[in-house]
């Protein structure tokens, strides 16, 4: 075990002590077992969130990486021995998360922190088959609160961009009553020099906000009189008729796929395909790997399975890319899938997304042409953050490369949000009530809003002001 010196402003973790109160903030003992890509970015971002956690991995190479971004307790060991598991004091502890590239590890690490005393805990997944009802229902009998399949989220939010056309994220909110989407603002669209006074003029009809404004890789809050420029992302919150009208204004629209290029039978490549079978009339994966494509064929039905190096653009051609409607590079490899991804739209592709699980490419492949990125440890983060926050808390969503996240609450009693208009209660400058849904009605947050008991409230926030926003609700 291995204890890690404190930066400054920062706490040491003591594996015995309880949930504690630094600052105002309510932080939680948690543990992190198994520090692959998905385990090393939660516990990282747990960690600067000011929760006291302990890492798990038997490999004490991916500790001591895990150690020089953040400030925690390692263990090296197996998340599936007792002993490594009370070192590591489960019992008591606030969420135990088992992130492990094994769904077998995870499910008996889960069961074991449950039956030593852990509160709540998660359990990752490769597979559907343990999210069918039964199985889930088996699996909660025995003690595991949540399952969280990475692949399966990312494949969602894939499906979901498909049709999208010049959507770069697009993440929806009390059932699709309240939706927050993404567009890049280009050279000639109708929106580009004006101001937000301006544009909010031209939807007389519809509840529409730009909630922030991403401007050379830095998001921001924008104010009435500030100037929309052309390479600036929005982001904006409405109801669908909003988006649909927004979509109007800059031209783009939903786009019918009917020919569908998948690069990488990874689990994501693969789940995206076995998801789409039956819904999109022509898919064809592309894999370089025989043993990978001898594994899945079986599972394959409606899909066309191409074996060959999707980074030979001749073969994408000969297969047609000119006349897809849809390019997914989903490889593992950033690289590969940023590079890719310019191949299809130098041959007229019409919708294109790449898995860039690298942070430092995000921006640089949203530069580069490409619609959408897609990145699995985000996606996965957002979702079990929301174990870390009240239970007020609806949703949690982390934008792709951003600082940026956007919250669902549900308002409670009492809460300080309701005590006086929203431009009277101080509410932090770095966030913004973006949409309400009361009831049956939708409706976009103005200065003048009372927010009452029951709402459910979407707030977007920049930077590390949650735990402010959170109080704001509970």
């Amino acid at each position: 075990m291995r204890f890690l010196p404190c930066r400054a402003g920062r706490f040491g973790v003591n594996l015995g002590a309880k949930s504690i109160t630094i600052d105002g903030f309510h932080t939680m003992r948690i543990i992190v077992a198994g520090i692959g890509e998905v385990g090393r970015h939660l516990a990282s971002m747990l960690a600067s969130s000011y929760h006291a956690i302990v890492a798990i991995d038997p490999k004490q190479e991916k500790l001591d990486a895990l150690a020089e971004e953040a400030d925690l307790v390692t263990i090296a060991g197996s998340a599936t021995s007792f002993a490594v598991l009370q070192e590591a004091r489960v019992e008591g502890v606030d969420l135990f998360v088992a992130v492990a590239s094994q769904e077998e590890t995870n499910i008996i690490a889960a069961i074991m922190a449950k039956k030593l005393g852990a509160k709540r805990v998660v359990a990752r997944v490769d597979s559907n088959e343990y999210l069918k009802q039964g199985n889930t229902d088996l699996l909660r009998s025995l003690g595991i609160d949540s399952l969280i399949y990475p692949e399966k989220l990312a494949s969602q939010v894939i499906i979901g961009l498909l049709g999208e056309a010049g959507t770069m994220e697009l993440i929806e909110f009390s059932h699709g009553k309240l939706s927050l989407a993404s567009y890049k603002l280009e050279e000639g669209m109708q929106v580009v020099g004006l101001t937000l006074r301006q544009v909010d003029r031209l939807f007389d009809e519809v509840e529409l906000l730009i909630a922030a404004v991403t401007r050379e890789g830095e998001t921001l809050i924008p104010k009435g009189n500030d100037t929309l420029q052309r390479g600036d992302i929005i982001h904006l919150i409405s109801t669908q008729k909003g988006i649909n009208c927004w979509r109007k204004l800059i031209g783009t629209s939903v786009l019918q796929v009917n020919t569908l290029f998948v690069l990488g039978a990874s689990r994501m490549g693969l789940r995206t395909c076995l998801d789409l079978e039956g819904k999109v009339k022509t898919i064809k994966l592309f894999e370089n790997d025989r043993e990978k494509c001898e594994q899945i064929a079986p599972l394959l039905h409606d899909t066309l399975l191409i074996r060959g190096d999707g980074r030979n653009t001749n073969l994408l051609l000969e297969e047609g890319l000119e006349g897809a409607d849809a390019f997914v590079a989903v490889t593992g490899s950033s690289e590969t899938n940023i590079l890719t991804c310019l191949a299809a739209w130098r041959a007229g592709v019409r919708r294109i997304i790449a898995e860039v699980e690298n942070l430092d490419y995000i921006a640089m492949a949203e530069s580069m042409g490409i619609d959408s990125v897609v990145n699995k440890k985000l996606i996965t983060a957002s979702r079990i953050f929301r174990y870390t926050m009240g239970s007020d808390v609806s949703s949690v969503h982390y934008l792709t490369g951003s600082d940026a996240e956007v919250m669902e609450f549900v308002v409670q009693p009492h809460a300080p949000v309701t005590r006086g208009r929203l431009k009277d209660i101080n509410f932090p400058r770095q966030a913004i009530v973006g949409g309400v849904v009361r009831g049956d009605s939708t409706f976009i947050a103005k200065g003048d809003t009372q927010i009452v008991p029951g709402d459910r409230v979407v707030v977007f926030a920049v930077g590390e002001v949650s735990k402010k926003v959170e109080r704001f609700f509970g």
